[in-house]
């Protein structure tokens, strides 16, 4: 049985029968988790029905106007409006990060030091320093904390039927990968001050660790799910295209290629804008091979840019998001739900590939928020976009924008994190961060 197998059978064997540990450095505990929302509104808003079964004791958000609705579900919460207190709360088991992106590094390290379980809306970062930092803390704990990356839609059982396709050879040896996003959010730069910050509005703790920044009534523009679009653009607040969707449609692709890191990066695209992060680009990844395929060419496009289809009556551009593996005998297609096999050539006629038996399908996940929290009470179980798996992808993609940034290939040395070929892009690895913000807290 692989990591993967072992990792679905695992969950549905916990949705079955769940300990009674809160976590395995702590004295037994009541069922039910102490947990902290911190961002309640937005995506937020998406975990309060999965929480309402456990204990929310602490609500974090730096818009006091937020806390009436959220109290109205959770009344016997206590409010915080700044994350680094709200991590301090008294008997707190596990905290759900649904802040704007470029706080999400911060927290989840700030939890796993506090020996706190962490669900953390993607993506996990928006630095390769980032990603590093919260991967090896994460790994010195992995065995008694429960982590989870917010790519909910791993669980659609479509992930698990493109994997065994990929695995069981229905397109023969994989040669090649390619992921896509054609959303095209376009802005000339940070926008200007604009009008008065709002009453319950704590817009210095909203800038957090980024670069000081007038306020601007544009970052909070869009609604409750959406709101994001507003800002994740931009380079002190997140990584455009490869932090959003990105993180969706790329998993769906890792999920099925059992990379790590990539020793190479070379990415293209508009010309560079120091405030924006880039709508239009194309990156490619060189992996080196593993233990059941050759080396393998990972390849992400955005804002438009696709891979050559592999038939002319094939329109990938049909496909918003989406994914299209080439191997030895043809390619595999496909979205969040859906895929499709087209055979190279006439010789590829199938004979060479056995389905796997019904009894042998990868089970599915169910419940993603309620597979993390059944890990939470028993570490034991696995998750399926644990901080492991989760940095490792979005270091990768985050390499791509390191690319883009030095204008040339660059060779990685995945062990000391570093560029060999040129020094100068070791600088686009970090962030700077204001002062009295530290990413190690």
């Amino acid at each position: 049985m692989n990591r993967r197998q072992f990792l679905t059978a695992a969950t549905g064997a916990g949705l079955a029968a769940m300990p009674t540990l809160a976590r395995a450095t702590r004295k037994s505990r009541p069922d039910k988790l102490n947990i902290a929302l911190i961002g309640v509104w937005g995506r937020g808003l998406a975990h309060y029905d999965g929480l309402e079964s456990e204990n929310v004791v602490a609500l974090c958000d730096v818009n006091e106007v937020r806390f009436a609705d959220a109290l109205k579900r959770f009344p016997n919460a206590k409010t915080y409006i700044d994350w680094r207190k709200c991590l301090d709360h008294k008997g707190l088991d596990a905290v759900v990060i649904c802040t704007p992106d470029h706080h999400h590094a911060f927290i989840a390290n700030w939890a796993l030091n506090r020996d706190l379980h962490v669900y953390c809306e993607k993506p996990l970062a928006i630095s390769v320093e980032e990603a590093r930092v919260v991967r090896a803390t994460w790994e010195k704990k992995k065995n008694k904390l429960a982590t989870q990356v917010g790519m909910q839609r791993h669980a659609i059982p479509n992930f698990n039927r493109v994997r065994e396709l990929i695995l069981d050879g229905a397109i023969g040896p994989l040669e090649e990968a390619h992921a896509w996003g054609n959303r095209q959010i376009r802005r000339p730069g940070y926008p200007p001050a604009e009008g008065s910050v709002p009453a319950g509005l704590h817009w210095d703790l909203w800038l957090g660790p980024a670069g000081d920044h007038p306020y601007s009534p544009s970052y909070f523009a869009g609604s409750a799910g959406m709101n994001c679009l507003s800002w994740n653009m931009y380079w002190d607040f997140g990584a455009g295209q490869i932090g959003d969707m990105g993180s969706h449609t790329m998993d769906l692709l890792w999920n099925a290629v059992d990379a790590r890191l990539p020793t190479s990066a070379e990415a293209k695209g508009e010309k560079y804008n120091p405030d924006v992060t880039p709508v239009e680009c194309t990156t490619h990844f060189e992996h080196p091979a593993n233990k059941w395929r050759g080396p393998l060419q990972v390849s992400w496009y955005q804002g438009g840019a696709m891979p050559e289809p592999p038939r002319p009556y094939i329109n990938l551009k049909q496909i918003d998001h989406g994914v299209m593996f080439v191997g030895k005998h043809g390619w595999l297609i496909a979205d969040f739900g859906s895929r499709m096999v087209v055979p190279m050539v006439d010789s590829s006629d199938l004979t060479y590939y056995k389905p796997r038996d019904k009894s042998a399908l990868l089970p599915n996940i169910g419940d993603f928020q309620k597979q993390w929290i059944n890990a939470c009470k028993n570490p034991a179980l696995p998750t399926a976009c644990d901080f492991g798996y989760s940095a490792d992808m979005i270091e990768q993609m985050l390499l791509g924008l390191v690319a883009y940034r030095a204008g040339k290939k660059i060779e990685y040395d995945s062990a000391t994190g570093k560029v060999t070929n040129a020094p100068e892009a070791n600088a686009f690895l970090k962030r700077t961060y204001r002062q009295g913000w530290t990413l190690n807290g």
